[in-house]
């Protein structure tokens, strides 16, 4: 019964990876500018912070978390209308980086917590270092399940290794023209 619905369980899980990611991506800049925030001066401090953290709040608990149980849920589904999948090399690769994403959103939600409460310990620097961890994440889990069993492991991870350079590089820039 439920092989009659795997195209559209399969949309309703890409849908809700994409919705999951784009809370996960945007969600650290929102500690950017909260964090930039608070450099400033009185009102604006006040308000600026008051107002970040009810666009942080709405994001995580409206779009962010139910995204990433109906992503997880969706998920399930599909293991179990083709469980044959979890004997297949790649499925076990994307699952340790799907893992390796719930402990980024874990992490992420820590965040979160420590922000909505005014303990702001982090850098901006730091944040945008810790939203490119989503990028590397994204690219892995894609292209092991576009590529499958042809994925060359080699040059995966060389190439992931590449893209973290060019993401550090890209920060490492936009200070240097920020600063200028």
């Amino acid at each position: 019964m439920l092989d009659d619905y795997y195209n559209y369980i399969k949309a309703l899980h890409l849908i809700f990876v994409i919705t999951w990611f784009a809370g996960l991506f945007y969600m650290p800049r929102l500690f950017i500018y909260h964090i930039e925030a608070n450099a400033k001066g009185s009102p604006d401090r006040e308000i600026l912070s008051a107002q970040l953290k009810l666009m942080a709040k709405r994001l995580w608990y409206i779009i962010t978390w139910p995204s990433a149980v109906l992503a997880t849920l969706f998920a399930l589904l599909l293991l179990y209308i083709i469980p044959s999948w979890l004997l297949q090399d790649w499925m076990i690769i994307k699952l340790i980086f799907v893992a390796l994403l719930f402990l980024y959103h874990l992490k992420t939600h820590r965040i979160f917590k420590a922000f909505q409460g005014d303990e702001i310990t982090y850098s901006s620097l730091y944040m945008r270092v810790w939203n490119e961890g989503a990028t590397l994440l994204l690219f892995s889990i894609v292209f092991l399940v576009i590529l499958k069993s042809s994925f060359h492991w080699i040059f995966g991870v060389l190439s992931l290794i590449g893209l973290a350079v060019m993401l550090m590089l890209g920060i490492k820039l936009y200070q240097r023209v920020r600063k200028d």
